[in-house]
Formats: structure tokens, sequence, C-alpha cells
């Protein structure tokens, strides 16, 4: 790897137990499954993502590897974006190709009736593809896929999680640690793009963007480097972000999660997950309904970020003028007292952008963008305007 590394090279030995000590030592107050849900730095660390940089582990996130000659027509098949297009030294809509950057995308898994299951973000590297998902879907989308691989299949599912780490960097100055360390070379490239690099004979993926944003960059690694590079990040300005806060984080980017934006309840559109999807790739699971509500506008609700007047739960019912029109799906609170936001449902003809609602009771709430649907795109192609 390049020269900004050569600091890691006495502490690529540590492991992850000895990493998880480090961050006790530090502050932090680890879950029994290993999580730091916090270093009770919450409200430094939400603003260091905002104005600085923070470091966040999001190792209990799933890692997803899809190998064989067969594994760009299967995840084509079994999931909303178009990985045909994205073999490498193609072309592809999703993001411009780099010498020696490889490329990535965003794609959706959801059921036949196109319900969403989770986002899987998607590094398509020289043998395999993989797949960064979240921590409550790893175990069933990898059986799901297993389930579906057919006997004449040249393909292999294996989930990495528990032999890999993952460490994201949030923050308009992530750019700086990025040229500290000799990878400016990923600086200004799109979503997704991402090379690899060895640090004393150890693999390690560093890719553009942080799962629910396209600025930041993400690290995959092998544990036994996980806690040199955390303190590296550290040494260089990055604030430690737990769980906790990172959860906050989430919900006021706009980031659909599983259990709460993403369920059987709502469809892909609905959630508004348009980078994700291709309309024109052939048959896959899903396309019939997705295509029918393109088609006829069928969207009947969208999801919205709320700017609320005091807290709130996940389940209430939003209102307007007395009448149900939808439900939040999660809350959180801000940095600061007042400071209260929230994700939910509701109806399209109901209420948008700057309308008020009532959230609960008489939780009074302004309908808001959230960054990360913000950027979504629907596609000009098949689409009514």
């Amino acid at each position: 790897m390049s020269k900004g590394w050569s600091f890691l090279k006495p502490y690529v030995r540590l492991t992850v137990l000895v990493f998880q000590e480090t961050a006790t030592v530090e502050g932090a107050k680890v879950s029994e499954d290993g999580i730091v849900e916090t270093y009770h730095n919450d409200d430094e660390a939400l603003d260091a993502a905002k104005n600085g940089i923070a470091v966040v582990d999001l190792s209990q996130y799933g890692r997803i590897r899809v190998s064989g000659e067969d594994r760009f027509q299967f995840l084509h098949n079994q999931s909303t974006a178009n990985f045909e297009s994205l073999r490498e030294g193609q072309a592809t809509y999703f993001i411009t190709f780099h010498t020696n950057v490889s490329k990535g995308c965003d794609t959706v898994f959801v059921t036949p009736t196109a319900r969403t299951i989770d986002i899987a973000h998607a590094w398509i590297m020289k043998t395999a593809i993989t797949m960064v998902v979240s921590p409550t879907t790893s175990g069933s989308i990898t059986e799901m896929l297993n389930k579906y691989i057919f006997f004449a299949d040249k393909v292999e599912i294996q989930d990495i999680t528990k032999q890999t780490c993952l460490f994201v960097l949030v923050g308009p100055k992530s750019n700086k640690v990025m040229e500290d360390l000799n990878l400016r070379d990923l600086v200004g490239q799109p979503y997704g793009s991402h090379k690899h690099f060895g640090v004393s004979g150890m693999p390690i993926t560093v890719a553009v963007g942080n799962v629910i944003s396209e600025e930041g960059f993400s690290f995959l690694m092998p544990p036994a480097a996980a806690g040199s590079i955390w303190r590296t990040f550290v040494s260089l300005g990055a604030i430690p972000m737990g769980s906790k806060a990172w959860e906050t984080l989430r919900i006021f980017q706009g980031r659909p999660a599983p259990g709460k934006e993403l369920t059987n309840d709502f469809n892909v559109l609905e959630a508004g997950l348009w980078n994700s999807i291709s309309l024109n790739k052939g048959c896959y699971k899903g396309l019939e309904t997705i295509s029918r509500l393109v088609t006829y506008d069928g969207i009947k609700q969208r999801l919205w970020g709320i700017h609320l007047s005091s807290s709130a739960q996940p389940g209430d019912l939003i209102t307007v003028d007395g009448k149900k029109v939808g439900k939040l799906t999660s809350y959180a609170a801000g940095r600061t007292r007042s400071e209260h936001f929230g994700l939910g449902y509701i109806k399209r003809q109901a209420a948008s952008k700057g309308d008020a609602v009532i959230v609960g009771e008489n939780v009074i709430g302004s309908v808001v963008e959230v960054p990360y649907l913000a950027r979504q795109r629907r596609p000009l192609f098949n689409s009514k305007p």
C-alpha cells in the first residue's frame, strides 16, 4: 500500500478482541454482541459528521460474497440493479469507469410483489461481488440467494461478515484523511468506486461512500488490521461514533432500514429507491409489480422526513385534518432538546414538502426532504412526468 500507511505495520497483528478492549478503554459502552453503542460523545460525534470527520465501526453490518462465473447474471435476476452492465470494462450509467478503480452500485432485494427486503451496496471485484447489507438481513438474504441457485448455476454464496471488519468515515473533512493516507486517487470518484490495497500482506478495500451517504469512505479489512486502522483514523482527527449516534444520523439522512422503512408493508418505489432500480434490464424478481406501478402511476404513498415539535414513537399515526394519511417509521432526537426528527410514509395526495401534519395525538410535524432520498432520480425512460 502507499507510504501513508507505513506507520500501521507494527500493529497489524492486533485481533478484534484487542480492538474491542481498546474501544472500552476509550470510554465506549459495548453491547453483549460486541457492538459499540456509544463513546459517551454522541453530540460531538454528530457534530463531527456534519462539520468535521467521524469514524464508525459498522462491522455488525453483513458482508456477502458472491463468486462464480454466473455471479453477474445471478444477481441481475435476483435484485433490482442492472448487474450485467457492471461487468469489468463495460460502461454503465451507475458510475463512470476509471482506470484502476473498480465499480459498484446499490441494489435492492425485494419480494415477488416488490415489497422491500433490504438495500445492498455492491462492490464489483475481480473474481467476486461483495455486498454490504443491514445487520438484521445478512442471514436471511444469504439463505434466500442459496435457495435460488439451480444445479447448473456456477455461483457460490458466502457470508463473510465474521471474517472481515467494516469501518466508515463520514463528514466533510473525510477527503483530508484520504490525502493524509495517500489515497487521494479515490477523492472525487463516483459513489461505489473502490480500490484494493495491501498493508503488510493484508488486503484492504477502500470505497467511496458510507452506506447512508455518497460522501465519505468505507474500509473493508481483515480483523487483524482493525485495531491499527481505527487508531490511525483517530490519530488523524476522526471522532469515534457509536451505533446510537449512527442510528440518529441514519434517520436524519433519511436512509431506509429493514424492519422500519423496509418491510412487507411498503414497496420499493414507495421507499423512493429509484437509483437502485433498472426498468429495462429484462426479467427479475419483482419486475412485474414495479413495471405496473410505473406504467399506471400506482405509487400511493412515499417516504418523507418530518421535523417534529416534540418526541414521538415509531408506529404513531400521521394525520391531516383528523384523517389518517400515514405512519411514523423512525424517530430520533437531535443534538438539542428542541430537535426532533422522524421518517414516515404519507399518502401522495395528502401532504408533501412544506406541509403540516399531526403525528400521534398532538405532535406537530413539518414534511421535509431528506438527503438520501433527495439524491434518488426517477429514470426518464418508461416513466410519466
